[in-house]
């Protein structure tokens, strides 16, 4: 499936498109039948979720499409690009450079170089970890007389070079962050 992210108006998820500022009957119009669904009643807020809880849609109280995230990482079903890069499976490092001059300044690092946002382009990432951490995880695990297996080294190498999860907020949605 060739998914697009396009900052401050939407995704593209083949032929199809979603906006920011549909209803939720607006998206299943065009995704069909969600995967699940939630809905909270202070602040009224509704979530659509497609592709096995890979992709989220958020709603506001006035039953606009807001905010979107893709969910999977690098190892999932969902794959989308932005501004012509493969957001999951480029390095972290490189995706943030890459956002960073887009967005033309005034980025907010939430979390030590787990959580970005990019307030002017409306797009905020998230992982688990960074590569410190792992070293930090290694050295743990050796002293406890558990040293992690080469599989379980690169696979959590793996989650700290890329990001976990992409979203997309309409404009001035990262502003208050």
């Amino acid at each position: 499936m060739g998914i697009k992210i396009h900052p401050l108006v939407g995704i593209e998820l083949d032929d199809k498109n979603i906006r920011f500022g549909m209803t939720k009957d607006d998206v299943v119009a065009v995704l069909g039948r969600p995967f699940g669904y939630y809905e909270k009643s202070s602040p009224r807020i509704a979530q659509l979720f497609y592709y096995g809880n890979a992709l989220r849609f958020d709603f506001d109280a006035g039953g606009r499409l807001v905010f979107m995230e893709f969910l999977s990482g690098s190892t999932g079903s969902l794959q989308p690009e932005i501004y012509g890069v493969p957001a999951f499976s480029v390095q972290a490092d490189e995706l943030v450079n890459l956002l960073t001059k887009q967005n033309g300044g005034n980025i907010l690092e939430n979390e030590n170089g787990h959580s970005y946002a990019f307030p002017n382009i409306g797009i905020g990432i998230y992982r688990e970890s960074i590569p410190d951490d792992i070293a930090g995880m290694v050295q743990e695990a050796a002293a406890e007389g558990e040293p992690l297996s080469n599989e379980d080294y690169q696979e959590e190498l793996a989650k700290a070079i890329h990001w976990a999860t992409i979203g997309l907020g309409e404009k001035d949605y990262y502003a208050a962050s």
